[in-house]
């Protein structure tokens, strides 16, 4: 350790080597805040059956203490932050909030959880997320610091070698039709009406991740590598996430790819600023996907896009974020 490094507390209550886009942003700014300041990573996550998540969940925050320069707090954190006895400055950072996609019985709880947030969220000290719909959001609501700090990549790494997209084709057995990628394989993400709207089309409809819900499109679970090679090798990439995302690595990532996207009202700015497609509706889904496969140089517009978000631009954010409100 180093003397006179700012000290970071960063409690979590979601296991940050989860493969999700909110995982992978966190593990990140973690990398990189570590490298100027003492960043210590509090694991406050819950051990027992998922009924007791939250009880469970509050009594692990309710337990934090210590004094640091300043305590980065998600949405759990921000929500105990009254019981706990931090001492420091504190920055919350926000992916996205929408609970419309629990269950209808749920709403209530979830409901006063929000309301516990919003109090809270006047004693922190800064607001960071990651696109423009929710500081918007949050500064229409009063909330006076706010900082948007986009993802950033390493656009060398979405350089892919001669032959190396077609031996992942091979691989898999994808090698006979176009593959058109319609996402993470959960509900939320709208992958069940993706595929009943993609369905008839003589393509290879795909997902990847964790098979959390059943449908006949093949699933593959990927090494980070292999997941871009399938972005490439996609002849279209679908986002159409059923909650207010507000902004999604696989978009960014596909962009990066030069494959066009077509993606949900939530994804409106990284589509539209990207010149890609946003779909309202299920139903206008294929006749977007079969443009698309018609207009294959929209994915450079993508491209051009979101080149600009560099890890060395996401560092240099970060950083002298942190370093203001430290």
């Amino acid at each position: 350790m180093v003397k006179n490094r700012k000290k970071i507390g960063w409690p979590h209550s979601i296991d940050i080597n989860l493969f999700s886009g909110g995982r992978a942003y966190t593990r990140k700014v973690i990398d990189v805040l570590s490298k100027e300041f003492d960043v210590e990573v509090i694991n406050v996550s819950f051990k027992n059956n998922k009924r007791y998540r939250y009880p469970q969940l509050i009594y692990n925050l309710s337990k934090l203490c210590g004094e640091k320069d300043l305590w980065i707090r998600e949405f759990n954190e921000v929500i105990s932050m009254f019981l706990d006895k931090t001492q420091g400055k504190n920055l919350a950072l926000i992916y996205h909030i929408d609970f419309s996609i629990k269950p209808f019985y749920m709403w209530p709880f979830y409901y006063t959880l929000e309301k516990i947030f919003y109090r809270n969220l006047r004693n922190v000290d800064v607001i960071a997320t990651i696109c423009k719909y929710f500081y918007n959001h949050f500064v229409e609501r009063g909330y006076t610091n706010v900082r948007i700090i986009y993802p950033g990549y390493d656009v060398s790494k979405f350089e892919f070698g001669e032959g190396e997209v077609e031996d992942f084709r091979k691989r898999y057995g994808l090698t006979e039709k176009p593959i058109i990628y319609i996402g993470n394989c959960q509900r939320a993400k709208g992958v069940v009406e993706s595929y009943n709207a993609l369905k008839d089309m003589d393509v290879y409809l795909v997902t990847s991740g964790e098979e959390r819900v059943k449908i006949p499109a093949l699933n593959l679970n990927l090494s980070y590598r292999d997941y871009l090679l399938l972005l490439k090798a996609s002849s279209v990439v679908v986002t159409m996430s059923k909650f207010l995302e507000g902004w999604l690595l696989t978009a960014h990532e596909a962009m990066l790819c030069k494959i066009p996207v077509v993606g949900s009202l939530g994804l409106r700015e990284i589509l539209e600023d990207g010149g890609q497609i946003v779909c309202d509706n299920f139903s206008k889904l294929r006749d977007n996907v079969e443009y698309l496969m018609e207009h294959p140089e929209i994915g450079e517009r993508g491209y051009n896009y979101v080149k600009q978000f560099t890890d060395e631009r996401f560092e240099r954010e970060w950083i002298n974020l942190v370093r203001e409100f430290s």
